[in-house]
């Protein structure tokens, strides 16, 4: 009997590994972007001349891109020098945890990353791991890594999203229940209702902020649907974790009775009920990030504030995760929405979440944020504020300049009868 992440594991160390043993694993595909990058370029010329395989490496440029001073434009510079030497190919289309989703991961594959929020490809089954630069700058060289082959927290999500509730609010609750000492170098595997993969990828995303070493939903229909919509036709089989003996523990969640969340600085932990805090003075809105900026995210918001002005005096933030969500948004008339409502519509990346340009945020500013983070100086001054939100909060907030339970404008109707016409 095994763990769904023990057979993923076992099919990339060439044999059988068990929980607790270590595993030489060689992986799929590899990611540095555009600052952890830099930082594995000089300690892997101390060990190799040329990468393992430039075809499994890819380099987003996203974080501080473009760039926004002469010393992030010279980083930059350095990377692209090294991708031009090794054949690596850069993309300039967002988000690389989007982007990569959307084009690269494929369910059961291994994938590893230089960057926290790897993670997030666990939603479209992939088992992403996130490293740090001299870590990926010793599998750019040989294209393996080892590890401790990690136990797993079984999370079965049981009811359906009540209104106004979508998959951010399930993770900002989970993230103000679990304990980051029983998550620790634990893998999270979600199994409940039928999300589509955009919702699990959000969950996904949120588990980095848990304490987990990564989190994944099993293969299914859904993984197979949304490699459809991005014009990928994979064939991969549907792993399971054979028996509940398998996990370390298994939650129980019941989201039917669940609410709009938010986070509340200064951790990600501080979990309340959006109508706890509500009437609460913002200075900035951001809906976007590897967390929520895909394209069902901006239709919700689009849905909110199609006809609506945005407060006066309030900075809302648009950054789409990636070039196709751009793209899309384009072609359903939501960025026409978004523009006459107000919003400052951003380039494809990570834009303002982590505090390098974008919406920088002055002392004493409060920002509402669809991001994933909202520990002081994240999103610049240390003396600012961050709240963490899902799009539809973000968007009703929006209207009132005020931290708002988006239920009060999508009253009884479901959030999808609320039409973009």
């Amino acid at each position: 009997m095994s763990s769904l992440v023990e057979k993923i594991l076992s099919n990339h160390a060439g044999k059988e590994v068990r929980v607790g043993e270590t595993a030489l694993v060689e992986a799929d595909l590899l990611m540095a972007h555009d600052t952890t990058c830099a930082w594995a370029i000089d300690p892997f010329y101390q060990i190799a001349k040329k990468v393992f395989d430039p075809k499994k490496i890819v380099v987003p440029f996203d974080h501080i891109f473009p760039s926004s001073s002469t010393a992030t434009a010279e980083l930059q510079q350095k990377i692209t020098k090294f991708c031009q030497e090794q054949g690596i190919e850069i993309l300039y289309d967002g988000v690389g945890h989007q982007v990569l989703a959307e084009r690269y991961q494929t369910p059961n594959s291994l994938m590893v990353g230089a960057d926290s929020h790897t993670p997030t490809g666990g939603g479209i089954s992939a088992l992403t791991l996130g490293v740090g630069s001299t870590d990926i700058a010793v599998l750019f060289a040989t294209g393996r890594t080892w590890l401790k082959v990690p136990e797993t927290i079984n999370i079965r999500l049981n009811g359906s999203y009540p209104n106004g509730v979508y998959a951010k609010d399930v993770g900002l609750k989970l993230m103000g229940q679990l304990d980051p000492k029983e998550t620790d170098y634990r893998v999270i595997e979600f199994n409940g209702p039928d999300l589509d993969v955009p919702s699990r990828m959000t969950l996904c995303n949120l588990c980095s902020e848990m304490g987990a070493k990564t989190a994944l939903f099993p293969a299914d229909h859904q993984s197979a649907k949304y490699l459809s919509e991005n014009n990928r036709n994979v064939k991969f089989e549907q792993l399971r974790t054979d028996s509940v003996s398998d996990y370390f523990k298994t939650y129980e969640i019941n989201i039917n009775d669940l609410e709009p969340m938010v986070a509340c600085p200064p951790h990600v932990n501080n979990v309340k009920p959006v109508r706890e805090i509500e009437g609460l003075e913002l200075n900035q809105i951001f809906l976007g990030s590897c967390t929520n900026g895909r394209i069902e995210d901006l239709e919700i918001a689009a849905r909110i504030l199609k006809g609506k002005r945005i407060k006066p005096g309030l900075k809302f933030i648009l950054t789409p995760a990636s070039r196709r969500v751009y793209d899309q948004a384009l072609d359903r008339g939501y960025m026409k929405i978004f523009s006459e409502a107000g919003a400052i519509i951003c380039n494809p990346g990570c834009g303002p979440c982590l505090g390098r340009h974008q919406g920088v945020l002055a002392d004493g500013e409060i920002c509402l944020s669809t991001s994933n983070r909202n520990f002081p100086g994240r999103m610049g001054s240390p003396k600012a504020e961050i709240y963490l939100c899902s799009p539809a909060t973000a968007a009703v907030s929006a209207l009132n300049g005020k931290i708002t339970d988006p239920r009060q404008l999508l009253g009884k109707a479901a959030p999808k009868e609320v039409q973009v016409q």
